[in-house]
């Protein structure tokens, strides 16, 4: 969770880019990032996922894992990332109701290709539009 004004800014801007991920497909953190004008941060974007609020837990919250479609963002290498438990198994399922393809790799990761799958834009939709930033 933010403990500042600044940090509380971070996660509403990567959880607003995540919201712009299209259905069915995917980007990776570094292209969120590079996305907001940070470039150098996409683990933060990464921190920002992990600690996307539950919306069995917080279902009223304004962004929770209903509201922000956390599983379109994967690694550079279009590796689904571990994350202990499960994590990557419900990521996988949550992108196979999408239409999203995941393979595993010669070493067992899952693997999304980003050819087929893949959203790169070279700006955030809402910019290219001219949205007003909504509260």
């Amino acid at each position: 969770m933010p403990r500042s004004d600044e940090a509380a800014a971070w996660y509403t801007m990567v959880y607003r880019a995540v919201q712009e991920v299209p259905h069915g497909k995917v980007t990776s953190y570094g292209h969120i990032a590079m996305l907001l004008g940070y470039r150098e941060q996409p683990r933060q974007v990464g921190m920002c996922l992990k600690y996307l609020p539950s919306a069995a837990d917080q279902p009223d919250a304004r962004y929770n894992s209903d509201t922000v479609p956390w599983q379109r963002v994967i690694n550079s290498k279009g590796v689904i990332s571990n994350r202990g438990g499960n994590g990557a198994q419900r990521q996988e399922s949550a992108l196979a109701l999408e239409g999203v393809q995941v393979e595993r790799s010669s070493l067992g990761e899952r693997i999304v290709d980003f050819d087929l799958y893949g959203w790169f834009p070279d700006q955030l939709p809402s910019e290219a539009r001219g949205d007003e930033e909504s509260s």
